[in-house]
């Protein structure tokens, strides 16, 4: 899923970009995210999920920046909380560039400009 497409602000438009391939009724389900913002991706994964009729549904996150949110989500299991800075490296991603990078790092103002 994603809400970000080639900017550093979520489109607030959730897009499934790959669905599961079985069905998890009555089995355990953890969401590992990258970062919860917005909260609107994962709000939007819990509500779909929940008409799949899972056991139970946790979140776990690498990262949340709770300067942006906009909808409320629980987070079960959280590595970090981070100031409201576009980040990049360790798998996330700027329009599909920098996810490689072998740590977290902050995108400057100033490289903002392709």
């Amino acid at each position: 899923m994603r809400s970000y497409g080639e900017g550093t602000q979520s489109t607030g438009v959730v897009q499934i970009t790959h669905d599961l391939g079985r069905s998890v009724e009555d089995e355990d389900v953890l969401f590992v995210e990258d970062i919860v913002d917005t909260g609107l991706t994962i709000a939007h994964l819990l509500d779909l999920m929940r008409t799949r009729r899972p056991a139970s549904v946790k979140v776990c996150a690498l990262l949340h920046k709770p300067a942006r949110r906009r909808i409320e989500v629980p987070i079960d299991y959280l590595g970090f909380t981070i100031e409201d800075k576009f980040v990049v490296g360790y798998g996330l991603d700027w329009g599909e560039r920098y996810r490689e990078v072998p740590y977290i790092g902050v995108v400057e103002h100033a490289d903002l400009a392709h």
